[in-house]
């Protein structure tokens, strides 16, 4: 099967008026099993996904019984809930402990990035036997996402799309420790067999700005009146011509498509974070963070089922794959910016209301090596980290599982990635054991691991 261009192939299909065109673009239909799952808790999903793999000894699980090491140079303090500590540069969501859970016991065999992105995002393996570290760009015949899952069993509201990415899932490519701007694409990011419907939508420019979506964009010569005019022509010439099999799900995702480019509503507007208190933009954080974490709360409020953040923009590396300057980029960039974030996304959600029917997980790939390297960093490790799930229908001030004396391994409730998959299917009210079928009719559950109980 040829590759595709990532994701962002989804855009094809957002053409402006006469422009559109599926040139069989559309995949086959998928059958979906009958589900009898209970009411769902959680009406969104905001799914912050770290790239590079964040250290959970550094963040929600310090040993500080364990050697220098092992231990590194980050005190732990005290939470808002008796027992549980995390890191001194983590003080805003100190605070806020008893609105979220932490599981510490999260374990996977394999340590490498492309293997784990995959994993972690779709729950199933890599399908090269023998080879570990999958380059491959994405393909048609890729397990989903859990986004796109989640869009393929519910859809968008108001003309909105069932999965946006913040940006797509892609690393920057490094020559001589400089960063270019060009991105690569991996696999595991979206629809994969489950066709282009269920890709997500990009925001790959600075969030909260119509350009960052440039399918938003209407030409210049193109007004909102014009456009309109051109989707009644393309209506009436349509009416007119026989129905090909698959025309319900093109005209939808045309209708979408009209929606948010302007016309017939204004969808669009759902991305733009003009609208919202300059102090309240100050409080998320004046960075390329913390305008992701606003616009996950604005579309999730709009009705737009599944955000991911696929985080890996700072300065000092890429991402969070800290194997040099560990501890000098998590208390000079990053750990700021996820304290001042997230703890303002869950206090946002909390005084709208709107924290129980939306749930909030953060993961990466895999946590970091116990043993500090010779750079000062902490090298890939999938055997332990730690999760954070709030909202939706989990419940708050726990810590789910444990760790061993130095973080190495998981020491009680070893859980593994899928099981995260799985909760989060459940509080969204679906059967992680309810069956998708790819394009050759082959059936897949949509995640092979367990709801965590503990945490409901």
């Amino acid at each position: 099967m040829q590759p595709l261009n990532g994701p962002i192939a989804r855009r094809r299909f957002l053409r402006i008026g006469g422009g559109l065109a599926i040139s069989g673009a559309i995949a086959p239909q998928f059958a979906l099993a009958d589900h009898e799952g209970a009411s769902p808790k959680a009406r969104s999903c905001i799914f912050v996904f770290l790239l590079g793999g964040p250290p959970h000894l550094d963040m929600w699980d310090l040993k500080p019984a364990a050697p220098a090491e092992i231990r590194g140079p980050f005190k732990p303090i005290a939470t808002t809930v008796p027992g549980l500590q995390i890191c001194e540069h983590l003080p805003r969501l100190a605070q806020l402990a008893d609105r979220y859970a932490i599981v510490r016991s999260v374990s996977h065999h394999n340590h490498n990035h492309t293997p784990m992105i995959y994993y972690t995002l779709t729950g199933r393996e890599v399908e090269q036997p023998g080879v570990d570290n999958d380059v491959r760009p994405p393909q048609r015949s890729d397990f989903p996402h859990v986004g796109s899952v989640v869009a393929a069993m519910r859809g968008g509201a108001a003309m909105l799309p069932g999965f946006v990415a913040i940006p797509q899932v892609a690393v920057r490519s490094s020559l001589a420790g400089e960063f270019k701007r060009a991105r690569a694409l991996l696999r595991g990011g979206g629809g994969g067999f489950l066709g282009p419907l269920c890709d997500p939508l990009c925001v790959d420019g600075d969030p909260g700005t119509l350009s960052a979506v440039p399918a938003l964009e209407r030409p210049d010569d193109v007004t909102a009146k014009r456009q309109e005019q051109r989707a009644r022509l393309l209506s009436l010439i349509e009416s007119r011509r026989p129905v090909p099999p698959d025309a319900g799900a093109y005209r939808d995702l045309r209708t979408q498509a009209v929606a948010l480019t302007g016309a017939g509503g204004g969808s669009a507007a759902a991305f733009s974070l003009d609208g919202e208190p300059q102090t309240l933009k100050e409080r998320y954080g004046n960075h390329r963070f913390g305008r992701a974490m606003l616009l996950a709360r604005r579309l999730s409020g709009a009705g737009v089922p599944m955000t991911a953040i696929h985080f890996n923009e700072m300065t000092m590396c890429d991402g969070w794959d800290t194997h040099s300057k560990n501890f000098e980029a998590l208390e000079s960039e990053l750990l700021p910016m996820v304290d001042q974030s997230l703890s303002a996304l869950l206090t946002d959600l909390a005084q709208r209301g709107r924290l129980d029917e939306t749930l909030v997980v953060m993961m990466g790939e895999f946590g970091r090596t116990p043993k500090i390297n010779a750079a000062a960093g902490r090298d890939h490790w999938g055997s332990c980290q730690s999760v954070l799930l709030a909202g939706g229908g989990i419940r708050g001030g726990q810590v789910y599982g444990a760790s061993d004396r130095i973080g190495a391994f998981p020491s009680s409730n070893a859980v593994d990635p899928v099981d995260i998959h799985a909760t989060m299917l459940h509080c969204l009210g679906l059967d992680p054991a309810r069956v998708i079928h790819d394009t050759l009719g082959r059936p897949y559950q949509l995640s092979t691991g367990k709801v965590i109980a503990g945490l409901l």
